[in-house]
Parts: structure tokens; C-alpha cells; sequence
């Protein structure tokens, strides 16, 4: 079986469109979990009057992305663990394309889909995710139009938290997401910890899946903030010893970059958030050492084979 786990704060107008949509997937043996950070909107009434077959987690405050999320995951039931947004909506067939993938592929640990603009469907949000030598991540394809350059399944370093699928048998290797990095990037850092583990992410374009972006929430400083701060954490949990002494000199003129971008606009809130993230990346160096000591104990891929997954500097 598996299991759909959506994490929900305060966005009740969405929920008609992303949960008719899993109720025509083709594909019909699973359970949604729906986690609700505290919303005061109506959605927890709305989801009991309208959609039954939903099982309602109601945390009554907000935990964040994450925390919503590994509150679905420690009820869930399915050998296969989904998380969607729910400013989605899945294409009928995006369930089952999944699961083809996965058992095509046996050190898939995860799959995601091909993610279109709700309201532009012929523009990419994300054709998978990668990750640059220099320590900054991001998506394959953003705002380009889909003219076919991403139909071909093939392995990607992550896949975007709005909409993945996971192996719950790498999951209980790897770990699920971690709970200090709150939102953003906790798809990317979970990726991180699979590759090392020597599993896959696998892309599939005809798992389709339509993405508001942003509608639900993380705009703003909020996301200025935790990009400032988790793209380091994550350089701190996961990046090997060996290649950081190979790659530390483009890693630290990205953050430089970023400083500088975010100094020449100091007057706006989001700038300030992302030197205060910056800052608390830079301070969180020792909450992250434990954890870094567990990730790389437990890695089994080598520095060329990770580096082959990792992407060059100057690609888009």
C-alpha cells in the first residue's frame, strides 16, 4: 500500500482540487494522511464533511513542513511513502506511473514526477532536482516551457518535496526528514542522505503533477531566512570531508554571492532574512556534527560516483 501524506496550514480553497484529483488516480490501493498545522479556516470540518477516506491529523499548532510531515509518517501505514502539497493536483496516471518506476528499479530509494505550473501547463516547475558542486541546489527546467527536453526517465540527484515518493525500506536506512531544517530544502537534504546510501532518485515524466508554487504558504523572508540557513546546514550534515577540501573555493564564493545580492538590497525584508539565515547557518555548524557524524558512517557511495550525481557549477 501506500501512503499520501499532505501537509496543511489554512489553505481549505485548495483542498477540492487536490483531493478529487487522488480520488481518480487509476491506480487506488493507498491511504491519505492529511496534517494540520493549526489551521483556523474551517479545513479540519470541511475535510470530515467532504472527504471521508481522508484520515485527519490535527497537530493544533504549526510545526512546519517537516513536522507535519513526520507526524504522517509515524502513523503511516504503506511500503511507499508519498508527500504532496496541497496546492496540487496529480494527473490520474501519477500514482501508477510512480510505482512502474520504482519496480523497474530496484535501488530506487525515490521517484518523482514530471511538475508543471498549475496555471501555465506547458511550463516546468521541476523536472527533478540537482545539486551543484558549489552547494546550491535547485530545479531542472524551472519556468521553461515543456517542449519534450525532460521526457526520459533517468536518475536526479533529488526530488522536489511537493511531490515524491519514497521507499520506505531506504527511509528506514536513511532516515526521514529532519525536523530542525523546519521548510525548505528538507527534500534536498534527504536526498543527499540516500545518494550517500548509495540509492537512487529516479525521474519520471509521465508521473505528472500540476503545482501552484508558493500558493500554500513559504514566501517571502520566511523562505529567504530558511534558504539562507539550511543551504548551509546542509554543506555542514552531508557534504564529504574530501570533497569539500576539493570544492570549499566555489562553495564559498556562492555564499559570498548571496551575501552581496542580499546587501545590495538590505532595505527589503527578504534580504535582511536571508543575511540573518546566512548567519544562522554559520552559527549552526556545531548542532549539525552529530548528525554529520551519523550520515557519514553510514555512506556507501565514492567521491566519484557522488560527483556524477552532483552537477557543475556553471550549469543552469
Amino acid at each position: 500500500m501506500i501512503s499520501i501524506i499532505i501537509p496543511h496550514w489554512n489553505g481549505k480553497h485548495h483542498l477540492d482540487v487536490c483531493l478529487h484529483s487522488l480520488r481518480r488516480q487509476t491506480l487506488k490501493s493507498f491511504e491519505i494522511i492529511l496534517v494540520d498545522n493549526g489551521s483556523n479556516d474551517g479545513s479540519q470540518d470541511y475535510v470530515k464533511q467532504n472527504f471521508p477516506e481522508v484520515r485527519l491529523i490535527e497537530l493544533g499548532q504549526n510545526q512546519g513542513f517537516t513536522g507535519a510531515c513526520i507526524a504522517g509518517y509515524e502513523v503511516a501505514q504503506g511500503d511507499f511513502i508519498v508527500l504532496l502539497n496541497n496546492d496540487t493536483e496529480a494527473d490520474s496516471h501519477w500514482l501508477e506511473k510512480t510505482m512502474e518506476s520504482f519496480a523497474r528499479q530496484p535501488l530506487a530509494g525515490a521517484v518523482v514526477g514530471k511538475i508543471l505550473l498549475f496555471d501555465q501547463r506547458d511550463t516546468l516547475h521541476t523536472a527533478g532536482d540537482f545539486y551543484r558542486l558549489n552547494g546550491l541546489p535547485g530545479n531542472r527546467g524551472v519556468w521553461q516551457k515543456d517542449t519534450g527536453q525532460y521526457d526520459k526517465e533517468e536518475v536526479v540527484f533529488s526530488g522536489c518535496g511537493a511531490a515524491v515518493a519514497y521507499r520506505r525500506t531506504a527511509l528506514d536506512e536513511v532516515g526521514f526528514l529532519d525536523r530542525d531544517l523546519y521548510f525548505s530544502c528538507e527534500d534536498v537534504d534527504l536526498g543527499w542522505r540516500l545518494n550517500l546510501a548509495g540509492w537512487q532518485t529516479i525521474y519520471n515524466p509521465s508521473a505528472i503533477v500540476y503545482h501552484k508554487v508558493k500558493a500554500s504558504g513559504g514566501s517571502g523572508a520566511i523562505a529567504s531566512y530558511h534558504d539562507g540557513r539550511n543551504f548551509l546546514w546542509i554543506i555542514w550534515k552531508n557534504y564529504p570531508t574530501t570533497l569539500l577540501r576539493r570544492n570549499w573555493l566555489p562553495i564559498a564564493r556562492a555564499q559570498w554571492q548571496i551575501t552581496r545580492e542580499a546587501l545590495s538590497h538590505w532595505r527589503g525584508e527578504a534580504a535582511r532574512a536571508r543575511l540573518r539565515g546566512q548567519l544562522a547557518g554559520m552559527l549552526g555548524l556545531f548542532k549539525m556534527w552529530p548528525k554529520r557524524r551519523r550520515i557519514q558512517a553510514t555512506r556507501r557511495l565514492s567521491d566519484a560516483d557522488l560527483t556524477e550525481r552532483l552537477s557543475a557549477v556553471d550549469e543552469p
